[in-house]
């Protein structure tokens, strides 16, 4: 069994001694903390937003986490089954303190996890995180006397969010209707199955085929949202029944794009082509994460702008978008930030962003795949043991490559001629990700077995 803590919150597979995976002990300890330190950073506002993916756990954590924050004197809007975008959007809507997810993600059944948000919808930043860590390992909490008890209010949210959604200029629902799109989906049997079908149908999709849109838990397949894990709707394109399909992860903040021919267009290539579609219509700065295609990069620079590249995480991005007052920003995983709607990965504004630009092309989705820069990326990892020193791997790695280009604000990331590879160590798995890039994917390939053979000595 396994409990991760950081500062984005708590994540951990079900049961186990407390301490070791996600019990309810952890979970009103985490909560408690997050509800103190909300009311330290928020006195006056009393209202916490509660939403959640469909895993199998799901009832249980938000009958324990909304009673606790109750139990701490909150008046909880529990919005249900929605995805994190649409929580997120919730907090501002609510004008609440903050907000929990509880979605352990791309991870499979047995995990989930906790995310913290604060007023603004957005994740908790450093100093917030580490100050909820604090308090739940001291137990500095306090609960509320009888008289001060929270009450509970549950509300519907994903209207709301298609209605954002659909307010966005750039997405032209008139352009998308007059394609008579087929649209393909897999929802992995959670929230997406309730939010993806609704915000299409909104966009004049009328023509829909769903796989595994039921929310109730039971993933059909790995969750993560990668190429080896979506034959069942690739096998689908392939057969000519749909001009593209989707695939969302459990919490529908990540969002892969299938061809027409049942290639995968590249979770990576997510980002960048929205990033295209915006940057046309609204030039300016964008964002990603150290760990993303430098394919952003070069269309940003073709159209005038400004890229950076900030640590790995989406409060980092997020950091970094507003450091740089970027129009669109996001990491490589198919997580698309666009603030003109909110500071949040967001799959549902991908896909009406996405589509309203395949639309004004005219042209299929392999086209519009080769009308972008070609990388290849290779993404690997290396599970860890208790008793691994990741610090220590990371800085012989360092060490040994002090020839080249050497990034280490996050992980190592080490810069060649021909490509890069990033290395660091996972905040939701004990993992160390191994990331590469080059032109070919035997080239990045090669670039990371070279990394792992020094890691593995």
């Amino acid at each position: 069994m396994s409990l991760v803590k950081s500062i984005s919150g708590i994540r951990g597979t079900i049961g186990g001694r407390v301490g070791d995976g996600l019990n309810p002990v952890d979970i009103v300890r985490f909560t408690a903390a997050y509800a103190t330190q909300r009311r330290a950073a928020m006195p006056d506002n009393n209202v916490i937003v509660v939403g959640r993916d469909a895993r199998l756990s799901g009832p249980m954590v938000e009958q324990i986490v909304c009673g606790t924050l109750m139990g701490m004197g909150y008046d909880v809007v529990n919005i249900g089954l929605a995805t994190t975008p649409t929580t997120e959007l919730a907090v501002t809507g609510e004008k609440a303190a903050g907000g929990i997810i509880l979605t352990a993600s791309h991870n499979p059944k047995q995990w989930n996890a906790l995310k913290l948000l604060n007023e603004h919808g957005e994740f908790l930043n450093d100093a917030e995180g580490k100050g909820v860590l604090e308090i739940a390992g001291a137990e500095d909490f306090v609960f509320a006397e009888v008289d001060q008890l929270g009450h509970m209010a549950t509300k519907d949210y994903l209207p709301y969010h298609v209605e954002q959604v659909l307010k966005l200029p750039l997405v032209d629902t008139e352009a998308i209707k007059k394609k008579h799109f087929t649209v393909a989906i897999d929802c992995v049997n959670s929230v997406g199955g309730l939010a993806i079908p609704a915000i299409l149908k909104a966009l004049g999709v009328e023509n829909i085929i769903e796989l595994n849109c039921t929310p109730n838990g039971h993933f059909p397949h790995n969750p993560e949202p990668l190429p080896q894990h979506l034959t069942q709707i690739s096998d689908l394109l392939k057969s000519g029944k749909a001009d593209v399909g989707f695939v969302v992860d459990p919490d529908v903040d990540r969002l892969a794009i299938i061809c027409e021919n049942g290639d995968m267009f590249g979770e990576e290539y997510t980002l960048v082509s929205v990033a295209d579609y915006i940057l046309r219509h609204t030039p300016g700065n964008t964002v990603s994460n150290m760990s993303s295609t430098r394919a952003l990069s070069d269309v940003t620079k073709a159209h005038g702008g400004q890229y950076s590249a900030s640590a790995v995480g989406e409060v980092n991005v997020v950091a970094e978008m507003k450091r740089m007052n970027a129009v669109i920003g996001g990491e490589g995983n198919g997580g698309v930030i666009y603030p003109a709607c909110h500071y949040g990965r967001d799959a549902l504004v991908g896909i009406a962003l996405f589509l309203s630009h395949l639309a004004h092309l005219d042209m299929k989705v392999s086209e519009l795949r080769r009308t972008l820069p070609d990388y290849c990326i290779s993404k690997n990892r290396i599970d860890l043991t208790p008793d691994t020193d990741v610090d220590a791997i990371l800085a012989r790695v360092k060490e040994l490559y002090t020839n080249e280009k050497v990034n280490d604000r996050d992980g190592v990331k080490i810069d060649f001629a021909q490509g890069w590879v990033h290395l660091r160590k996972s905040n939701t798995e004990p993992i160390i990700r191994v990331y590469s890039e080059a032109a070919t994917m035997d080239e990045a390939n090669e670039l990371a077995q070279k990394v792992m053979d020094v890691i593995r000595g």
